[in-house]
């Protein structure tokens, strides 16, 4: 408190807070989330995955190191993921996606802050632009890439077993 009986930490905090969008975080099921570091974001979403599919009977190999050319093996395919929260605008922002490694598809997997969202596509359909644009992630490269995606874009997780038995079984359901 200063001689005025105001304490200049509670005013600051006060103004802070006035000035601070509201965050759609906040209180939410998923907001631990949001407060790990983005480092291991990829790490949480690729063993939420592992788990989530091994829980419907789907097998998966999980990469030995980050220097593998996939992250998981799935049905004998070779999937990239990248996890990605949703952020302020209401979207995706899936980052440093390489089109120089040997994988079949890239996974997409958006964390929202009640739900969980996803969508593949094989490395084809990324590189031709078929599954949204790419943007480089710094001026003057050309090795990893971006990839903003909207909810409406995305999958619930619950459909991503019946994904998986569509898109890589010999014989469709």
């Amino acid at each position: 408190m200063d001689s005025a009986g105001l304490n200049p930490l509670d005013l600051l905090l006060e103004v802070i807070l006035e000035n601070t969008p509201k965050s759609i975080w906040v209180g939410a099921p998923l907001a631990p989330f949001r407060a790990v570091a983005n480092t291991n974001r990829g790490d949480i979403g690729e063993k939420f995955l592992r788990r989530y599919l091994e829980r419907h009977g789907i097998v998966v190999v999980q990469s030995g190191s980050r220097i593998d050319a996939a992250d998981m093996l799935i049905k004998d395919k070779r999937f990239e993921v990248k996890t990605a929260s949703e952020d302020t605008k209401g979207r995706f922002q899936f980052n440093h996606i390489r089109l120089d490694r040997e994988y079949d598809y890239l996974l997409c997997l958006g964390i929202r802050p009640a739900s969980i969202l996803f969508n593949a596509w094989p490395i084809g359909a990324v590189a031709e632009k078929r599954a949204g644009k790419l943007v480089r992630m710094a001026e003057g490269q050309g090795v990893t890439h971006k990839l903003t995606k909207r909810p409406a874009d995305m999958l619930p997780i619950e459909d991503l077993p019946k994904w998986i038995q569509e898109h890589l079984s010999d014989v469709k359901i």
